[in-house]
């Protein structure tokens, strides 16, 4: 097999999968509605189980679920009659995804959960399957062909899953007004937690406040800049924030400049420097350095003058 050919067939497949979540939209209907309104009333859990690949699917769906604010467990079609069938709950709801709907655990399943009397939901692509006729509602993610070039590997198929499954959550979500706050709480850990929990608190040094008068000589500016390695100083006037001097000033004051002698902060200064309070979050900076093309923000305590935040400190926590 060519090279050419390799690329082909994988463009081939992206291609396939791509038409086949892309047709996922024509689906959406009013039971899908009905759908997203049951489940955001739901008083229980959501138990979402399946057989094969369908399985790996749901149990996907199920960490979605869980981490955006609906509660969801994976329940095996194949271990539920040996006992994992104990997990469902008088006020709980049972998403079954089956391609097929014809599957033997699944005809097993359907008719011991059904005698419980708890409200089904089928996502298949077969509208004629047992599956189907057996459900209480029905998400339907028929899908023409698999990528795989026997028509047989669930590719296609578990992508137009997985497709709905994202589309019942962000669904959720919207309806349930489930917000960034909310998402927190569940993902506190790695870079997604600190992207969502770290504070310019948390970051910047609360024992460093370079800071000068207007009236500070070149010297001073200097020796307030580099003691406590910001790479910047505030410039303060009776206790408010007047200004800001950068490194980056100070070089290209010195290229405009042949006498120094005689120049202060206020000549060097950026008036109206990009502040930010001390309990904004810390990927707020970062996109307030991003806009506006800065190393360094001076951090506020209820308005007045606390410290540095360097650019440094967010790639140190790994906000960057």
């Amino acid at each position: 097999m060519r090279a050419t050919d390799i690329q082909a067939i994988a463009r081939r497949t992206i291609l396939l999968e791509s038409e086949s979540v892309k047709q996922l939209a024509g689906f959406i209907d009013v039971q899908f509605e009905a759908i997203v309104k049951l489940i955001a009333g739901c008083k229980g859990k959501i138990v979402i189980s399946g057989i094969g690949k369908s399985a790996l699917i749901a149990q996907k769906i199920v960490a979605t679920f869980n981490s955006t604010g609906t509660q969801a467990s994976f329940l095996h079609a194949a271990d539920a009659i040996h006992g994992d069938l104990g997990m469902v709950q008088q006020n709980d709801i049972i998403l079954i995804i089956s391609k097929s709907g014809e599957s033997p655990e699944i005809k097993l399943l359907l008719p011991l959960v059904k005698n419980f009397g708890n409200p089904v939901i089928a996502m298949t692509g077969n509208l004629d399957s047992y599956l189907s006729a057996n459900a209480d509602y029905i998400l339907n993610t028929t899908v023409e062909q698999e990528a795989c070039p026997n028509n047989l590997a669930p590719t296609t198929s578990t992508m137009a899953q997985l497709a709905m499954g994202d589309a019942l959550a962000v669904c959720l979500m919207e309806y349930k007004g489930f917000t960034s706050d909310d998402f927190a709480k569940f993902h506190p850990g790695g870079m997604l937690g600190k992207r969502l929990y770290l504070k310019v608190s948390d970051l910047f040094m609360k024992d460093a406040r370079p800071q000068v008068d207007k009236s500070s000589n070149l010297k001073e500016v200097i020796v307030a800049i580099t003691q406590n390695r910001m790479g910047a100083t505030a410039v303060i006037q009776e206790g408010v924030i007047a200004g800001i001097v950068t490194d980056g000033d100070l070089r290209r004051m010195l290229q405009k400049e042949e006498h120094l002698s005689g120049i202060t902060a206020e000549d060097i200064m950026s008036k109206n420097p990009k502040c930010i309070e001390e309990e904004a979050l810390a990927v707020s900076a970062l996109d307030m350095m991003r806009k506006n093309n800065v190393s360094q923000l001076l951090v506020t305590r209820n308005g007045l003058y606390a410290g540095v935040l360097h650019l440094h400190d967010l790639i140190r926590e790994g906000i960057i």
